[in-house]
Formats: C-alpha cells, sequence, structure tokens
C-alpha cells in the first residue's frame, strides 16, 4: 500500500493572495522568448504552479501562450485542495486544475512551468532544492531539433504586476536574471530589490554581485537623467544601454522598449 507521506504534494501552502493581470510582464516575456519552442512541440503542456486561491493566473496564461502556440495547454496545480475545488469550474478546453505541488502531478515533462510568488516564504537555503527538483521534471533538450528543453521561471513581483524579478532556468539550471517594471511608476532601477527572488533578496548587500548591479543601475540610470524629457521609456532604453558596458545583457530594444532587462545569471548569482 502506498502511505500517505508517499502521496503528499511537496511544498507548503503559500497565502494565495493574487489578482487579474498580476503576471502580465512575465507572460509576455514568455511568450516573446519561449513561444518558438512551444510552438514547435508536438505537445506543448505548462503549467501555474501555486497559482493561488483564485484561477485567475492560469487563465490568463493560456491565453497569452496561445498568441503565440495556439496548440498550448496549461495545467494549474495547488497544494490546496480547496483551491483546486474551486478552480474546477474554470476548466475548459486546454486549461485543467490539478491538486499537488512540487513534484509536478502530470504524466509529460512540461515545457514550461511558472511559479511566481511560490518561493518568497520560503528559506533562501532550500531554493537551490526546489530549483534542482523542478529544473528535472522539464522537458530535455534535443541538440537535434535545436530544441533548448523546458524552461522553469520563477520570480516575485508586487501585488499588481508594476514591479517583477524573474530567473528563467532550464534543465540545466539558472541561465538568466529580468527585472522589469512600468516605467512611469519608478523613482530609480534599484526600487526593483523588494521584488527580487528569494535566492537573491538576501544578497542584496555590498561585496555580492546583485547589489553591484543595481548599484550601476542607478548611476547609469542618473546619468541618463537628460533623457527624461523624452519620457521614461527613452530614460531605460539609454541606461540599459550604458549597462551594456559592464554587464551581460542579453536582450535588445524590443524588449528594454517593454521596460525590462535580462542579465545572465552568473553574473547575478550570489557567492558561495
Amino acid at each position: 500500500m502506498t502511505s500517505r507521506a508517499a502521496t503528499r504534494p511537496l511544498g507548503t501552502v503559500t497565502r494565495g493572495t493574487t489578482n487579474p493581470n498580476r503576471l502580465r510582464r512575465m507572460d509576455r516575456w514568455i511568450a516573446a522568448t519561449h513561444g518558438a519552442e512551444l510552438r514547435r512541440a508536438a505537445d506543448p503542456v505548462a503549467v501555474d504552479l501555486g497559482y493561488g486561491a483564485a484561477p485567475w493566473t492560469a487563465v490568463e496564461l493560456l491565453h497569452r501562450l496561445r498568441t503565440v502556440a495556439p496548440r498550448a495547454r496549461v495545467v494549474g496545480v495547488e497544494i490546496e485542495p480547496a483551491r483546486v475545488a474551486a478552480a474546477l469550474p474554470y476548466e475548459r478546453t486546454g486549461l485543467v486544475f490539478r491538486h499537488g505541488g512540487f513534484e509536478i502531478p502530470i504524466p509529460q515533462r512540461p515545457l514550461l512551468v511558472r511559479a511566481a510568488n511560490v518561493l518568497r516564504q520560503y528559506e533562501e537555503g532550500e531554493v537551490a532544492a526546489v530549483w534542482q527538483r523542478l529544473c528535472g521534471r522539464l522537458a530535455a533538450a534535443d541538440p537535434a531539433t535545436g530544441s533548448q528543453g523546458g524552461l522553469l521561471v520563477e520570480g516575485t513581483c508586487d501585488e499588481i504586476g508594476r514591479r517583477h524579478v524573474w530567473v528563467a532556468l532550464g534543465p540545466e539550471g539558472p541561465r538568466t536574471v529580468t527585472f522589469a517594471t512600468r516605467l512611469g511608476s519608478l523613482d530609480r532601477p534599484s526600487d526593483l530589490a523588494e521584488r527580487l527572488p528569494k535566492a537573491l533578496i538576501h544578497r542584496n548587500v555590498p561585496g555580492e554581485p546583485v547589489h553591484a548591479f543595481l548599484r550601476d543601475f542607478d548611476r547609469a540610470w542618473a546619468a541618463a537623467a537628460p533623457y527624461a524629457s523624452y519620457g521614461a521609456r527613452q530614460r531605460w532604453i539609454r541606461t540599459v544601454r550604458d549597462l551594456t558596458a559592464d554587464w551581460p545583457v542579453t536582450d535588445g530594444p524590443m524588449r528594454w522598449r517593454q521596460g525590462e532587462v535580462t542579465v545572465r545569471w552568473e553574473a547575478l548569482a550570489p557567492h558561495a
């Protein structure tokens, strides 16, 4: 007989707070950067892990993914059974809800796992093991087809989605860190520090790479002040362009215009 412990979902219940449209910045980035991977897959399955007390984020993820990958399917996974029961009326073609946790209780390996505002309540020392487990469930890379495999996107945002920072990980581990904001709400780039994911938020101290990055970001923002007369977007673009001299920024003006910048994980990874 299978023991109760063996079948218990992995993880703990989150606060479950969510709002419609909260994860729009993350979703749009996923659609732009991972859409081609989803389109060429035979069965493009995405998981909204820990969607919370209401199913809005899973419903929205399906809509946004299908704009770039019409065959995409979404599975909302929640560790709290009552939340799963409440979400069932929202099921539709391409969208289902399942009870579970970090084990990802679906038979196939997903091409995407989105875990937004899930690890915030965990200890920093627990993050690496969770990342490893989730990356181990992703679809594998296939050099023969050029596939880079599945993507885990894990991060934190404010309650209405104006400020968001996330880490993107592949089957091999972390790849990049993205900072995204509604530019009109920004006083300076280091305002995003309060939304750093758990792996980085306690490392925003002198001597750590993420602290140095945010310091340089603020300095570049101050130097770009003359561009503010053309609008916050132009100031941000100039700021990020200056950052590329010293930091491995992986994206370009098309994403910068959205109030984003993506940097290689290795440049911001915490010191041991």
